[in-house]
């Protein structure tokens, strides 16, 4: 059950919690040309018509509720995801706050800006507005859309280093404005290192979101201890084949749940143009619905568990605190 009064911020406005079901929790829509691209060619999503046809079929499918996991200055382009939530009716979360630092080249802004000038853009992008652009300089152009996440990234070196000034400017940010934190894991790398940062710093383990820890089937008993902190687990390694089967993954979530941890469990694509159907990948944004529900039915899963998935967990994880 969700707690009434709870809402949460999409593109177009704040909505009831409970009428975002249901929702895929980590997807990347559109990300433009740029530092993404040349790290890995899979990393442009910048076909409207494209994404929009997606969007569609994962709509037609049931599909309520999108989280958008590219942030501020990183290929964001905050101006699609509203005219895409717009044309569909779907609604679409956004991110401020800053993914894994090669994402960004060298001499852009995110590198030296002090946390408390960091701190101050991530709640204005809360609070006020997302920016259209912050590729080439500090955003300026400003857009009637409001972020509904903070995301946050490391590499495989964890918080320390120049990240430790961004965790903490995410972390003052999440608890002035009551915003949950998403944060980028790489392959579950320090995963427990992020929560402790956070948590030492006052953000409570519920409104944490910790990403990708179903990389690989040895991090099993990892993400056991990572679940039993308290936090959102938000599993996206379906349908990603380099790494295990989705066979594989209902043995994760099955193990999850056989440990008292659904109400934690939060379900994504993690989508790239290697993965859009319409961009001529091999899954589609209809996998999960389409393929890997039914998978889990088969293997036992509930209609309510798989509810809580889908809909009263992501609805629970992405609501804005008092």
């Amino acid at each position: 059950m969700v707690a009434a009064g709870r809402v949460v911020t999409t593109v177009r406005g704040d909505v009831p919690a409970s009428d975002i079901g249901p929702c895929h929790s980590h997807e990347h829509l559109f990300i433009k040309k740029g530092q993404p691209e040349q790290l890995d060619p899979a990393l442009v999503l910048d076909d409207y018509d494209k994404t929009k046809e997606e969007v569609e079929r994962f709509k037609e499918l049931g599909g309520k509720t999108i989280v958008d996991a590219q942030p501020v200055g990183s290929g964001r382009d905050a101006a699609l995801l509203l005219r895409l939530s717009e044309e569909t009716d779907v609604h679409v979360l956004s991110c401020t706050g800053f993914h894994k630092l090669e994402f960004y080249p060298s001499g852009h802004w995110i590198h030296d800006t002090s946390e408390e000038e960091l701190r101050e853009l991530f709640k204005s992008e809360i609070e006020n507005g997302l920016y259209a652009d912050g590729e080439d300089a500090w955003p300026r152009e400003r857009l009637n859309a409001r972020a509904g996440l903070i995301k946050t990234a490391a590499d495989v070196g964890g918080t320390i280093g120049k990240y430790f000034r961004l965790f903490r400017a995410a972390a003052a940010a999440s608890l002035e404005t009551g915003t949950p934190i998403m944060s980028h894991t790489e392959l579950g790398h320090n995963a427990l290192d992020q929560i402790k940062l956070y948590t030492d710093l006052g953000v409570p383990a519920d409104q944490l979101i910790i990403c990708h820890l179903d990389r690989k089937m040895e991090n099993a008993d990892y993400l056991l201890h990572v679940a039993g902190t308290g936090v959102y687990v938000e599993l996206d390694t379906i349908g990603r084949f380099k790494y295990h089967t989705d066979e594989e993954e209902v043995q994760l979530i099955r193990m999850l749940i056989d440990h008292g941890y659904e109400d934690q469990i939060l379900l994504g694509l993690d989508t790239t143009r290697k993965r859009m159907k319409s961009y001529g990948g091999e899954i589609g944004l209809d996998h999960l619905q389409r393929s890997f529900l039914p998978m889990l039915r088969q293997s036992g899963v509930t209609e309510q568990q798989m509810h809580k998935m889908m809909h009263t967990n992501p609805a629970k994880a992405f609501s804005k605190r008092s």
